[in-house]
């Protein structure tokens, strides 16, 4: 797995990255639903594996699942699992931080 460094601190993080608001990020030419969620960081692919919608244009319920915006399905943003199962898990990106920065793994 390589990490990539996506911000230079958490302050920087927190200040591009607005709590419970998804966003696009490119990695390497894959596209993450990246969340910033009580103080942690989520990265999951940001195509909808029902529909194929991005799911950075979503919303986060208060369950803190990432919602699609096209057909509501609900998806878990630790484990990827859509709530009542009906499509297939995300992938999902390990989020570390450290004095460095914050990075993500592919």
């Amino acid at each position: 797995m390589d990490w990539i460094k996506i911000f230079d601190s958490k302050a920087s993080a927190e200040a591009a990255l607005s709590e419970n608001q998804p966003r696009l990020l490119m990695v390497r030419g894959k596209r993450i639903c990246l969340v910033r969620r009580g103080g942690n960081f989520f990265g999951v692919q940001d195509k909808c594996s029902h529909s194929g919608e991005s799911l950075s244009k979503g919303n986060i319920n208060y369950l803190g699942e990432v919602v699609c915006p096209l057909h509501q399905y609900q998806f878990n943003l630790k484990t990827g699992r859509e709530s009542n199962q009906r499509c297939a898990d995300l992938e999902c990106f390990p989020v570390k931080e450290n004095e460095d920065g914050i990075f993500i793994g592919l």
